[in-house]
């Protein structure tokens, strides 16, 4: 997968950028804020995701500016295709988004064409932050992969919300505590088939994540993960989520009631869930040094790709924003040997940080991004 034409106009501060990005590498090298994290940030909004920064839409827009323009082409293994974005500041609610020229009714409806994998400073805590991280990388990375899932954990998401709701409105006397079945079966089975997904996916990355540490660590540490359930001990690579599994999870909701009103809201369920990492046997978020976290992280970020392009056949492209200054040399090396065979845009602030054979040098700068020949 690889992009070939990027446009960007109003989209924060980038004003006018237009680019024909290199097969393999591009960097985008300027001064603090000039808008290299913005480039990359437009670049990721089009794979439908949501901000990595957590902008809202109304930011999307430049302060002097009426209007947020991005189009982006890009080419598969299939075909050319081709995204448009706009949205005005006058109606930011009301945007306009085509997909070949098709009209898209909703930025999320993107997902799945554009794969990229992007990595930021923060995900460098992705093994020792809080267990939302985790699920939200694996629940991506998943989503990736199988577009339907998507639609489950946005289903979950209502069930227990529904369920919470009701929770609330037993413990205050105002609901009868049979209501409760009618949501408990409905979120048992689709909190079972994400279990199951969640797992699989997991004990896959495994295998990726224990090749990739053995080489950071030249043999001498061993890591593993696995997907730790709030419903089951171990799931062991199980797939009965319309059978036992789903008699399992309703049996815990339904034994749990009486805890759940005096919470207030569901204790237990995939909302709860966390990916655990060992080394050599002890935890990585208790036990493990700065180092060990963060090439746990290096090498989840990096299967995460890999996996992609194996199941796929399409090798997505890397997003780097500002990841290789927070690394010693040799992390940083090992980031560059093992995107190889995929298009990657890197930002920094001295281009002599990222040496490449084969690429392009692009200087960011009050918005305009601008290739540098020679």
């Amino acid at each position: 997968m690889i992009i070939t034409h990027v446009c960007a106009d109003g989209y924060k501060n980038l004003s006018a950028a237009d680019i024909y990005p290199h097969g393999k590498m591009n960097i985008l090298c300027g001064d603090n804020a000039q808008g290299k994290t913005n480039f990359i940030e437009a670049l990721w909004l089009m794979t439908g995701c949501r901000s990595f920064r957590g902008t809202r839409d109304r930011d999307f827009i430049g302060f002097d500016k009426d209007k947020a323009q991005i189009c982006l082409e890009f080419k598969d293994s299939f075909r050319d295709q081709k995204i448009e974005f706009e949205v005005k500041k006058s109606s930011v609610k009301e945007k306009n988004i085509t997909l070949n020229g098709v009209k898209i009714p909703l930025l999320s409806k993107l997902f799945g064409n554009l794969k990229c994998v992007v990595f930021t400073p923060e995900d460098l805590a992705l093994a020792k932050g809080s267990p939302d991280n985790r699920r939200s990388f694996i629940d991506l990375s998943a989503s990736q992969l199988k577009r339907s899932f998507v639609y489950a954990l946005n289903k979950y998401d209502g069930l227990l919300g529904q369920r919470n709701a009701l929770i609330k409105e037993i413990a205050y006397g105002r609901a009868d505590r049979s209501m409760l079945d009618v949501w408990d079966v409905q979120l048992a089975r689709t909190g079972a088939y994400i279990s199951v997904i969640r797992d699989t996916y997991c004990n896959n990355l495994n295998s990726y994540t224990e090749s990739l540490y053995n080489k950071i660590t030249d043999g001498n540490e061993n890591l593993k993960l696995y997907y730790q359930s709030t419903i089951y001990k171990r799931l062991d690579g199980r797939t009965d989520h319309e059978g036992e599994l789903f008699e399992i999870y309703l049996d815990k909701l339904r034994s749990n009631a009486d805890d759940d009103i005096r919470a207030g809201y569901t204790l237990c369920g995939i909302h709860r869930d966390d990916v655990c990492a060992l080394i050599n046997g002890l935890s990585v978020r208790e036990f493990g040094s700065q180092g060990q976290q963060r090439s746990t992280a290096l090498a989840m970020k990096i299967a995460q790709a890999k996996i992609i392009k194996d199941q796929t056949g399409d090798a997505p492209v890397m997003l780097l924003d500002d990841v290789l200054s927070e690394l010693d040399s040799g992390r940083q090396r090992f980031i560059l040997e093992n995107i190889e065979g995929m298009q990657v845009f890197i930002t920094c602030c001295d281009s002599r940080a990222v040496k490449t054979a084969e690429g392009k040098l692009f200087t960011v700068s009050r918005g305009s991004v601008t290739e540098t020949k020679g």
